[in-house]
């Protein structure tokens, strides 16, 4: 199944089986395990909305595909700097450049954070799969700063559980555009796949979508810009990028939910910075969870790289 999969219109005698295990019946070629992914992210759409893998289909319904071709089993150890600022028997804590992609995906097959970690450590836990070895979370690519990565299963498990009872803090530094006009506040809103653009995430209405939290706080105000302090309750795909842009204010550099904003700044020198940026003004600054194995509290940290701070000392 791929982008270009024709939908498939559920027939009489197929009716009434789980969404999961009905798409999986269809193809040899997909695991169980990432079509049920696939659905949790939106990539698969029944009547044109986003639903749950335990959906039971009914007769006449749509469903729509958009699935990645499948990767390479094999993934290839290379030689790409990691910085590491915390590493134990369990866990390592790496601060992420703008530019590195976590792992491999459509159009990056290798040159990957995942990559690097083979290349680096003799032991990752393979819970999330073949292709993200001792992956627990993700940055998007253009975003820096903290990320945690599980060296053994057991790890990963302890981690996932402390992401899904939402008892990791998660902490980044965003400059969006415009002035705000209040010193904090919260966008609750929920996120999915875009009908309109299946490379985009949105905000969507009703039930569609999974429940998105995230807390901001003005931590300067500039002429054109605000700096703000934000955390995420959940890690839904884009969250931070897809709220401020939901309420008016996206992330700096932002090319796909802030595309031609750069236009309308006035500033000329931050106009020609911006376009000449080639990363988001998001980082991950801030990183806290227990030890899984110990139980102890970690709390990590990472400055704004020199990129972002050299920006902002263009505003002051």
């Amino acid at each position: 199944m791929t982008a270009d999969t024709e939908p498939i219109i559920v027939t009489d005698d197929q009716a009434g089986a789980r969404l999961d295990a009905f798409l999986a019946s269809q193809t040899q070629d997909i695991s169980r395990t990432r079509i049920q992914r696939s659905i949790d992210d939106g990539d698969v759409l029944v009547n044109d909305l986003q639903v749950k893998s335990s959906y039971r289909i009914r007769a006449g319904d749509r469903i729509e595909i958009e699935l990645p071709e499948p990767m390479p089993v094999d993934l290839i150890a290379e030689p790409i700097p990691v910085n590491i600022i915390f590493e134990d028997d369990d866990i390592v804590v790496i601060d992420k450049p703008a530019g590195l992609v976590v792992h491999p995906g459509a159009g990056n097959p290798s040159g990957t954070l995942a990559n690097a970690l083979v290349w680096h450590f003799n032991e990752l836990s393979g819970t999330a799969g073949m292709i993200r070895p001792g992956i627990v979370h993700r940055l998007d690519k253009e975003t820096s700063g903290l990320l945690v990565v599980a060296k053994n299963d057991l790890a990963h498990e302890r981690l996932s559980d402390q992401f899904s009872e939402r008892e990791v803090g998660k902490s980044y530094v965003a400059l969006v555009y415009g002035k705000l006009s209040v010193s904090h506040g919260e966008v609750q809103a929920r996120i999915g796949r875009s009908s309109r653009n299946r490379t985009r995430m949105a905000v969507l209405r009703g039930s569609a979508g999974r429940p998105a939290h995230t807390i901001f706080e003005v931590a300067a105000r500039f002429q054109e810009f605000t700096l703000l302090d934000v955390e995420i309750k959940t890690g839904r795909t884009h969250q931070i990028r897809v709220h401020m842009a939901h309420i008016g204010h996206p992330v700096v550099g932002d090319t796909t939910y802030a595309a031609g904003r750069e236009k309308t700044i006035r500033d000329m020198a931050a106009k020609r910075e911006i376009l000449g940026l080639g990363r988001h003004f998001l980082h991950s600054a801030e990183l806290s969870f227990k030890n899984p194995r110990s139980g102890e509290p970690l709390h990590f940290k990472s400055d704004l790289p020199a990129e972002l701070r050299h920006f902002l000392s263009l505003l002051t």
